[in-house]
């Protein structure tokens, strides 16, 4: 009798076997694999103020380093309004175990609210001193990549075409980074 019980579960069990020995090989070579992780880090141009989500340089640099054949991920860990002691303070938590690359944008915003600019230097060498420290490359985005963009009307914030020409511009960086 022990042999019919055992014979009974084997032909419901059987057909979830199969199921599942059909899946594995599709769900490993789908990209659902483990992403390396991209963390973008800033202020208001990160954040992709006055577009809509998606449209911001995060969203649109994952889309193009994807399109490339790298499986990653970026994270928009931007802030509208965040300083260099802001991006820092918050850099624990927007870092992870998977992130390999950490993107920092630190915009205009220390000099709006009154910092040396002795000070944002010295938050910005203590971010990359925390990346380094946890092998995490940084690439830079410099207030000059924005010169030439076009622009919403506050002349401050890129448009949608502005955050993809932005994208396009870190991309081979990035992937540089990824590879090393």
């Amino acid at each position: 009798m022990a042999w019919a019980s055992a014979l009974s579960l084997w032909s419901v069990a059987r057909p979830i076997f199969r199921i599942g020995a059909f899946l594995a090989p599709l769900l490993l070579s789908s990209g659902l694999s483990h992403a390396a992780e991209v963390v973008a880090l800033g202020a208001s141009n990160t954040y992709g103020k006055g577009v809509e989500r998606g449209e911001d340089f995060p969203a649109q640099l994952e889309k193009l380093l994807r399109a490339k054949g790298l499986n990653v991920s970026v994270a928009n860990a931007g802030v509208n309004g965040d300083t260099t002691a802001g991006m820092l303070a918050r850099l624990d938590g927007v870092l992870n175990p998977d992130t390999k690359v950490l993107i920092l944008q630190p915009g205009g915003n220390d000099a709006r609210q009154g910092a040396s600019p002795g000070e944002a230097q010295t938050n910005i060498a203590s971010i990359k001193a925390v990346a380094a420290a946890r092998h995490i490359k940084v690439v830079m985005v410099p207030g000059g990549m924005f010169r030439g963009l076009p622009h919403q009307d506050n002349e401050i914030h890129l448009t949608p075409d502005g955050y993809r020409t932005l994208a396009a511009e870190l991309a081979p960086g990035v992937a540089s980074a990824l590879r090393r």
